[in-house]
């Protein structure tokens, strides 16, 4: 088959979401992955650990699964990932009080030292990425609320 041959749906790139989405994506990735670098953390252990905080407010006993679910992650890779939290000393994994399966996970000192900067760099990370879209931010987050609420059982 040749190239000319090959159908697209979108007359090109630019009016493709999808493709929008995954550039927008790469590219924030790579500013997140600049400030968290110096951190010693990636994106994906900011994500579980600032889940893990956002759960402790409410609850002495967050496991695994409540964190997975709180971010959207898949239960294994979450697995993995606060193992390795665990090894840099982030985090503490021990025995559930009542359910002999879970382990509750709560952040160490140097944790939340560690979330706290991370927070603090990201944030303003974000502002300054985001900060093209000025008044429509609010806008673009309820749209992508939208989408998450949509498609969060897939």
């Amino acid at each position: 088959m040749m190239y000319e041959e090959i159908e697209f749906h979108f007359k090109s790139p630019a009016d493709s979401p999808g493709y929008l989405l995954g550039q927008v994506t790469m590219l924030w990735q790579r500013k997140q992955k600049r400030v968290l670098d110096p951190l010693n953390l990636t994106q994906t252990q900011l994500v579980l650990m600032a889940a893990l905080a956002w759960l402790s407010k409410k609850s002495d006993a967050v496991t695994q699964v409540d964190i997975a679910n709180q971010s959207n992650a898949d239960r294994m890779m979450v697995s993995k990932v606060l193992r390795t939290l665990q090894e840099k000393g982030f985090i503490t994994r021990q025995e559930h009080k009542t359910d002999t399966r879970a382990k509750t996970i709560k952040l160490t000192t140097d944790g939340g030292r560690v979330l706290q900067k991370a927070l603090i760099e990201i944030e303003r990370a974000d502002l300054a990425f985001f900060n093209t879209l000025k008044n429509d931010v609010s806008l673009f987050n309820k749209h992508m609320m939208q989408l998450i609420e949509k498609n969060k059982d897939i």
